[in-house]
């Protein structure tokens, strides 16, 4: 009973920190090598072999079974409440999204680390970026990013993160390659803003979402509506997601 009960404190807190789904990351990872500058490419050749960014975007939610890495589960998400900014906010004893990324970037930039090093520092950095691109990872620290939103999605039991996870995104039945063509154009005069690597705009972004994502009234299942509601801002999420990773990983080998 005891090994049950521990199993299951251990899903809650994996399903609570799973950022996009599968098809979200590897959209994001699709994006992101769209974009890659020559020397970018040549440099993640050197370091990643085959590997891309696509296989790299899931790694760190499938490391979640291996108890060597539950030092970087908190990883997956920052919690910054109404009313402050990210520096102004209490922060994850063993750190969180926004710090992994500064971390990750370091090690990249760092001569001296080891291949290892490099290897897990961009598998892990083209998840995150992923991660606080997912608005509900920039959580209010009321309610765990939404999973304590009870909601059915067409008549489902689930909740509003796993909404935005993966669902609105499943419910489309694309593939990450058809959702990446999709997403991955823009105009030159957007492409400020999609380069950003500002951290702080980042999470700025995901908290001016909240009004628009905890939009439900009274609702006690979601469907189409919602969907078509949010469909646009979470194909911008996606882009922005995969841009700013290449805008970062170009900044580094460029």
């Amino acid at each position: 009973m005891k090994n049950i009960f521990l199993t299951g404190i251990a899903l809650s807190i994996s399903i609570a920190t799973f950022g996009w789904g599968q098809t979200g990351h590897r959209v994001i990872g699709q994006i992101a090598q769209n974009h890659l500058s020559d020397n970018a490419k040549e440099a993640l050749w050197e370091i990643m072999g085959h590997e891309s960014l696509v296989e790299a975007s899931t790694w760190m939610d499938e490391i979640k079974s291996d108890k060597k890495y539950d030092y970087a589960r908190s990883w997956h998400y920052v919690t910054i409440p109404e009313g402050k900014d990210y520096h102004s906010s209490e922060h994850e004893e063993d750190g969180d999204a926004y710090k992994a990324i500064v971390r990750m970037k370091a090690i990249l930039k760092d001569p001296n680390s080891t291949k290892i090093q490099k290897v897990e520092a961009i598998r892990m950095l083209t998840h995150l970026v992923g991660d606080i691109h997912q608005p509900l990872h920039v959580g209010n620290g009321e309610d765990r990013g939404g999973n304590n939103v009870k909601i059915k999605w067409f008549y489902d039991n689930s909740n509003l993160h796993r909404i935005w996870d993966s669902e609105i995104i499943d419910s489309k039945q694309l593939s990450y390659s058809e959702l990446s063509q999709m997403v991955d154009h823009s105009l030159e005069t957007e492409q400020d803003i999609l380069k950003s690597t500002d951290l702080d705009v980042w999470v700025k972004e995901a908290m001016e979402l909240r009004p628009q994502i905890y939009d439900i009234g009274g609702a006690d299942n979601l469907s189409y509506e919602y969907m078509y509601k949010n469909w646009g801002t979470i194909k911008t999420q996606l882009h922005k997601g995969g841009i700013r990773l290449a805008a970062i990983l170009n900044e580094i080998y460029g």
